[in-house]
């Protein structure tokens, strides 16, 4: 008995001193004044290109093409950057053209921009249909021949890394013109054919592809009379890849090259003469003086006899004239016969080429020298890509004390 009294006396005494136990701890009162939690910083905006893949995470401040390229030598497209796009304009797609074409190339995983009258096309393309040879060197030297999966014929082509591909079932060919397979283009499923155009309908190869839905750019290299701007169209294939880095460190090297070589041609005070072409049905075809292959002569340090013609196109002449004014010429180039690789096979052609100069002298070069077995030829394609290689070609052939070491990549003399 007197243990419970005693219990009961602790326990009253506790509650009269107010030592009871507390009650649960609730939270902690906030501090108003104590400084808000740092946000996390957001990734820093990129350095480079992106070269494979889409963005994940778009935010409309970062510019995503941090490695921009210029236009110095075409004339027939340009480009204007944007945070996540670029506006690609070719304004001269063909010789003549009353049209221009836009294409918007946006970063794969940003938004397209809206209320623009453009084709849009997503960058970097994962793949590609080349419908030139003209297309290959650029998209060999960018580091894309694996994003070749078609061309439109395999006959033309001297690319061995393009050939390789095509041996192996890894690039179709699918046609050219109004007759273009445009079910084998469609199961192919390109994210971008790159194409030419005429501008004439019973030829082009763009409309029927365009009406199937499929994506298309057309690419003016073939219009440019400058050879290097003939050449820079490298950038208009690598704006489509994000490549704008490669192809200004590329297209550079080239113009320093090419302009080094034209320098010690300029530097001459001789000049020698030089006829083009030969005749076709009936009509001996020669380049008019302010042509691609005018300019190289002129760069070459070479007097064409035709320089003074405004002409950029071919000039049709007749034997007889073209006899009158070249028969003494010092050096004949570039026949446009790629099957003359000896004088029995000119004279074959025709024995009036005899009575010319240069085949006596053995001063005729045809620039044959790279040929597949179809007849395609490297000049037209590699050389398009690469003047210099040509402007090289050219001087050792003019003036060989100029280039002691360098050795023929296109032409050979005929013999």
């Amino acid at each position: 008995m007197r243990t419970v009294q005693n219990h009961f006396l602790v326990l009253l005494l506790l509650i009269l001193s107010g030592c009871a136990a507390p009650p649960p701890m609730g939270p902690a009162p906030t501090d108003l004044t104590a400084a808000p939690a740092a946000a996390p910083e957001p990734p820093p905006p990129p350095a480079m290109n992106l070269l494979d893949g889409c963005v994940d995470s778009f935010d409309p401040t970062v510019d995503y093409f941090p490695q921009k390229l210029s236009v110095t030598h075409a004339s027939g497209f340009s480009v204007e950057y944007h945070n996540n796009h670029k506006i690609v304009t070719v304004t001269n797609p063909w010789q003549g053209a009353q049209e221009s074409f836009r294409y918007v190339l946006v970063q794969c995983g940003t938004p397209a921009p809206q209320n623009i009258d453009a084709a849009i096309i997503e960058v970097p393309a994962i793949n590609i249909i080349a419908m030139s040879t003209t297309y290959l060197p650029a998209i060999e030297s960018l580091g894309l021949i694996d994003r070749l999966i078609g061309i439109d014929s395999s006959l033309w082509t001297t690319n061995e890394a393009v050939q390789a591909r095509i041996a192996a079932g890894e690039v179709a060919e699918i046609g050219s013109g109004p007759t273009v397979n445009v079910e084998l283009a469609l199961d192919l499923d390109p994210a971008l054919v790159m194409a030419y155009g005429a501008g004439i309908p019973g030829y082009d190869t763009h409309p029927a592809l365009l009406e199937a839905g499929i994506t298309v750019a057309l690419n003016g290299d073939f219009v440019e009379q400058d050879p290097l701007g003939r050449a820079e169209w490298m950038k208009f294939i690598a704006l489509f890849f994000n490549r704008e880095a490669d192809a200004m460190a590329q297209f550079d090297a080239i113009a320093a090259e090419y302009q080094q070589v034209a320098a010690l041609a300029a530097a001459l005070l001789e000049h020698p003469t030089v006829l083009l072409g030969s005749v076709y049905n009936g009509t001996w075809y020669v380049s008019g003086g302010d042509s691609y292959t005018a300019k190289l002569l002129a760069d070459a340090g070479a007097a064409y006899l035709w320089a003074d013609n405004e002409a950029v196109g071919s000039l049709p002449l007749d034997f007889e004239s073209v006899y009158a004014l070249a028969a003494e010429v010092d050096f004949w180039l570039n026949p446009d016969n790629s099957f003359w690789f000896s004088v029995d096979d000119v004279l074959a052609s025709d024995p009036r080429y005899g009575d010319f100069t240069p085949l006596e002298n053995g001063r005729l070069f045809n620039n044959n020298a790279m040929m597949n077995a179809n007849g395609g030829n490297a000049y037209y394609e590699l050389g398009a890509a690469h003047p210099e290689m040509v402007l090289k070609d050219l001087v050792k052939i003019l003036h060989p004390h100029l280039l002691p070491d360098h050795e023929f990549v296109f032409f050979q003399q005929i013999q």
